[in-house]
């Protein structure tokens, strides 16, 4: 089951860090089809969170197609948003070599903030770069 966390420094609201954790999960196929999400009340258990937005999270959710409320059991996952299990399988070796480059980051003497803003705007790069190149 999803465990799920906020970071308040994030600057996105924690409804929507709900959201884009289900959505993380389900792409890499940590959640799949018929998975119980956690109950609101284990929610604002575990993160001090409101009870109201832990159910718009869940609403938007719903209203996306991803999980469907069943009264009395809980909110089920009702598709996916990843690959198959060939496409998720690839996504191992790319995990161990990501996690050996953020070992090499932590040397350098890379704080938590440093890596995720070298990441992201590394990231931003490479997304323009090959927008660029399939538009020529």
């Amino acid at each position: 089951m999803i465990e799920f966390h906020l970071d308040a420094r994030s600057g996105v609201s924690p409804y929507l860090q709900l959201i884009q954790q289900v959505r993380h999960a389900m792409r890499l196929g940590l959640l799949k089809e018929g998975d119980r999400l956690p109950t609101v009340k284990e929610v604002v258990a575990r993160v001090a969170i409101n009870p109201n937005t832990v159910l718009k999270a869940y609403r938007e959710l719903e209203y996306e197609g991803l999980v469907q409320p069943r009264p009395g059991l809980g909110t089920f996952v009702t598709r996916t948003l990843g690959g198959d299990d060939d496409s998720r399988a690839a996504h191992e070796p790319l995990r161990r070599a990501l996690t050996e480059w953020l070992g090499r980051a932590r040397e350098a003497g890379l704080d938590d903030e440093d890596v995720e803003a070298l990441l992201i705007s590394t990231f931003r790069d490479f997304s323009t770069r090959e927008r660029a190149g399939r538009h020529r």
